[in-house]
């Protein structure tokens, strides 16, 4: 205080403007530091965007890679592959052949010549055994002529005309040469199920067969084909809408040229495909009906959860996914790791329950504290964007996630729905869609006659086969009958 009192009036303002300049250098300082905080901020947000814009084009080149029209293809070959095949050992499996058939149609001998065809010395036989071979028949079309009686009633005067049971259409004039049932079938097996086209299977039947028809001629034999399967199809959309559990799905798919959905929905002994011009609640209830009541077995699509009367189960194989993911493309350590060893040690209690090694009571408990852990995460702070809108999304779906733990007939998967829409993603990539509504109409309609077929281990050249020789159409797949 002495020196301030004694210092001169020169000095007093020597420090002044020393103090001066300091304040304007600080305050220098801070509006450089203030802009370099502004610039990181914005480079920050910068990164976070073409992270963002990334994790999207990733996203999108995956799901391009799901569809590529070469499935299997990795890539360019490796420069020093392993040789293919099995490997010898413990670890070959079981080893397996082709087995003698029951039934021998033919034998033939098959003699050692007389003189060896190396030196020519004599052959002595020593002993005999035995080769199988199974082969395709020769095929040709039966051709059926059938003589129709045509009469009129002496009553009413209405015209009557007579029909074969081997029949299966009244037409007659520039319709009476006709595909029959089994090659109408086969036509349809082969390009609704197995995906080959109409110009192929005729190609294949003028080849082999001897058959000769054109593929416009195919496509007006399935469009028949479709309207004698219809009441079939209606009475199997009702068996869906009135199932217990149905697993739905959908898949892109294109008509004319645009771009709709096709819908799968799947139970173990039904399935009915739908396509429609979208795939929101409205489509999905028009199949279900809005007050379903059943178990919805299904993936994370939010529209499946507006159905408000049903329980719920979520797929945990998309959860996993979900998971391998952040880790594998985001390094995620913290919180997806926990999340999926939750997902396996409950479905590792779904197999102990089954074994039959952990009672409905053990279960229970488990499932508790599955819950209870997986809701501790679910409040982990400080997560990355990625687990954070992971995290949202487990946390919507959390009422849904462990309810495969309360009863044993519920699907932990929707992979009845992801095997039934395989087909159709073949068939997808062979042709694209459909060219007309009336075409995805067939194509909903035969798929979903074939595929319960199949799943009802019956005969589609016997069933399909008596849907088109009935002259009225009427429901020939009804629901199988429950076991008591």
């Amino acid at each position: 205080m002495q020196a301030w009192c004694t210092a001169s009036r020169d000095e007093l303002l020597k420090e002044l403007e020393r103090q001066q300049r300091e304040i304007e250098r600080l305050q220098r300082e801070q509006t450089r530091v203030e802009q370099e905080r502004d610039r990181w901020r914005r480079e920050g947000e910068r990164l976070r965007q073409k992270i963002d814009r990334l994790e999207k084009e990733l996203d999108a080149a995956r799901r391009a890679g799901y569809r590529q029209a070469a499935p299997f293809s990795k890539g360019a070959p490796k420069t020093a592959p392993r040789v293919p095949g099995r490997r010898a050992g413990a670890s070959y499996g079981r080893k397996a052949h082709r087995r003698v058939p029951v039934r021998i149609d033919e034998r033939y001998d098959a003699p050692v010549p007389s003189r060896c065809p190396d030196c020519g010395g004599p052959v002595r036989v020593t002993r005999h055994a035995t080769q199988y071979q199974e082969d395709l028949p020769p095929v040709q079309p039966v051709v059926r002529a059938f003589d129709i009686a045509i009469g009129e009633c002496t009553q009413c005067h209405r015209r009557v005309q007579g029909r074969h049971p081997l029949q299966s259409s009244d037409a007659l004039g520039a319709a009476a040469a006709q595909l029959g049932p089994d090659a109408v079938t086969l036509a349809v097996t082969l390009n609704k199920q197995l995906g080959m086209p109409l110009g192929k299977i005729a190609t294949l039947w003028r080849e082999r067969y001897g058959l000769h028809v054109t593929a416009g001629g195919l496509v007006h034999a399935e469009r028949r084909a479709a309207r004698q399967a219809e009441p079939t199809y209606a009475a199997l959309c009702a068996t869906v809408r009135g199932s217990p559990v149905v697993s739905p799905d959908e898949t892109g798919w294109k008509v004319g040229g645009h771009l709709q959905w096709l819908w799968a929905y799947a139970t173990p002994d039904t399935t009915v495909y739908a396509i429609q011009p979208g795939r929101g609640y409205e489509e999905a209830a028009t199949m279900l009906g809005a007050d379903f009541a059943g178990v919805l077995v299904r993936d994370g699509w939010a529209p499946y959860r507006r159905f408000t009367e049903a329980v719920h189960q979520t797929c945990l194989m998309h959860l996993l996914r979900r998971c391998r993911l952040l880790q594998r493309d985001h390094g995620e350590k913290r919180f997806a790791p926990r999340v999926e060893a939750i997902l396996r040690q409950a479905l590792a209690v779904r197999d102990r329950s089954r074994a039959g090694t952990m009672s409905p009571s053990g279960v229970a408990v488990a499932r508790g504290h599955l819950q209870n852990q997986l809701n501790r995460l679910l409040d982990m702070p400080r997560l990355s964007q990625p687990a954070a809108r992971f995290a949202a999304h487990l946390a919507t779906e959390f009422p849904a996630v462990f309810t495969f733990l309360l009863d044993p007939s519920i699907e932990a998967t929707n992979w009845r729905a992801e095997q039934a829409l395989r087909p159709a993603v073949v068939t997808r990539k062979v042709c694209g869609g459909n060219r007309t509504w009336r075409g995805a109409r067939t194509q909903q309609v035969l798929a979903s006659i074939l595929r319960t077929i199949q799943q009802r281990l019956l005969d589609s050249r016997i069933t399909i086969g008596a849907m088109l020789r009935t002259r009225k159409p009427t429901a020939l797949l009804q629901p199988p009958p429950t076991q008591e």
